[in-house]
């Protein structure tokens, strides 16, 4: 710090340059507004000491003026980001609401050809829970009794065959999807009509069972549903052959299909309103014995 005498110095130093600093202010204002000659050596001097003296005083203030304007820039620049993120974060609900309007109007429109080529009311329903055992391969629907579904009725999908209605109450109904087990339909390969039956495995993979006549089956056939055996309509996807096996001894040859509908992604399912004679005949005015299903209740998955 400095010691007295070199204060006492600063201050002799200041006093003198704003009392010329006066002087000058004073006698410039006797000066005529057209005289624009150069100014006298003294004013001059003073003029040359008070510009650097002027901006290590204004250097602060011009710093602070210079924080605050940036600070206030920033915050609106955080307004606006914040604004931004909102307004992006609205075009991607509004982008996966039209990819959800077009996926469902995909189906719709492939449920719509179905309707024409089957003429059979289909009833949508949701898929609510699956039973997905080595066992067991079965799923539970929204709709039931009251909405017309009863024990027998094929459930499908827009890709294709999804199983069958097994029990049914009132406003709810199970179905054993075609992996199952016990699910066995009758097929056709759509390129060489040879027939067959389809059986679950219990996992991701069906079975189609046929009498061995050359190359009546191969990779990439699509099996339908024939028609015959009194429970499905004909003309559904079942899946598309993978692997052909050898026949056995007893001439029959086997393959491996992939089914047609995607059973990890399946969301809904249409109910085809209308009973074959074979699952008339087994099931008459049975409604199944499923029990009573409160839509509020939600069910395990």
């Amino acid at each position: 710090m400095l010691d007295f005498r070199g204060r006492l110095i600063l201050m002799v130093l200041l006093s003198a340059l704003v009392a010329a600093s006066v002087v000058t202010m004073a006698v410039d204002g006797t000066r005529s507004e057209v005289d624009d000659g150069d100014l006298p050596w003294f004013t001059g001097l003073i003029l040359d000491v008070a510009v650097p003296v002027q901006k290590v005083l204004s250097a602060p203030i011009d710093f602070a003026e210079e924080i605050w304007v940036n600070y206030v820039d920033l915050l609106h620049v955080r307004e606006e980001n914040a604004v931004l993120r909102a307004r992006v974060a609205a075009l991607d609900d509004e982008k996966l609401q039209l990819q959800e309007a077009l996926v469902e109007s995909g189906r719709l429109h492939h449920i719509a050809q179905l309707r024409e080529s089957f003429e059979i009311p289909m009833l949508p329903s949701a898929l609510v829970g699956v039973d997905a055992t080595p066992w067991f391969r079965s799923a539970l629907v929204d709709r039931g009794q009251v909405h017309g579904v009863r024990a027998g009725m094929p459930l499908i999908s827009e890709q294709g065959l999804v199983g069958l209605v097994r029990a049914t109450s009132s406003r709810a109904a199970r179905g054993m999807l075609l992996l199952d087990r016990q699910s066995a339909i009758d097929g056709s390969a759509q390129r060489s009509r040879t027939r067959g039956i389809v059986r679950g495995l219990g996992n991701d993979r069906l079975e189609f069972s046929f009498v061995a006549r050359g190359n009546d089956v191969a990779v990439g056939d699509l099996i339908m549903t024939s028609g015959l055996g009194g429970v499905y309509p004909k003309g559904l996807r079942i899946g598309t052959v993978r692997e052909v096996h050898e026949p056995g001894a007893d001439f029959m040859q086997t393959a491996l299909l992939e089914p047609a509908v995607d059973f990890g992604r399946l969301e809904q399912v249409f109910v085809m309103l209308r009973r074959g004679p074979t699952m008339e005949l087994l099931y008459g005015s049975q409604d199944g014995d499923l029990a009573s299903f409160d839509s509020a209740d939600e069910p395990s998955s």
